[in-house]
């Protein structure tokens, strides 16, 4: 079986900073929801659409496209009847995912250590 990437026609990122990407996909709970399913190995555009309540087909379209440009996910394409996609953490978008675990990292020692607030 032969399968071949396909890139997103846009720039890949190029341009960007990773800063710039670090707001587009933080800011984004979509985005988030769906590097944390590339993560744990979901990598089918159904199977991610029906893990996540809520989210549509033309959001999950939009925000698969939106991490492949910025080169955090490759788009695999596999010649079959019926053709079907797949997406995949590239190198980039592991390391990239390193910030969204040091994210959590900092999130969960800030709530263990927090007080509640004085009235």
């Amino acid at each position: 079986m032969e399968m071949k990437k396909k890139k997103f026609s846009g720039s890949r990122g190029a341009d960007l900073s990773v800063n710039r990407m670090v707001e587009e996909v933080v800011g984004c709970k979509w985005s988030l929801r769906v590097l944390q399913l590339a993560r744990q190995g979901v990598s089918r555009p159904g199977s991610m659409r029906h893990a996540v309540p809520g989210l549509t087909a033309k959001v999950l379209s939009e925000r698969l496209r939106k991490l492949v440009r910025f080169g955090i996910l490759d788009r695999v394409v596999y010649p079959e009847v019926p053709p079907h996609v797949e997406y995949k953490l590239t190198p980039f978008g592991k390391q990239f995912t390193g910030i969204l675990d040091a994210i959590e990292q900092l999130d969960r020692r800030w709530r263990s250590n927090a007080k509640p607030p004085k009235s």
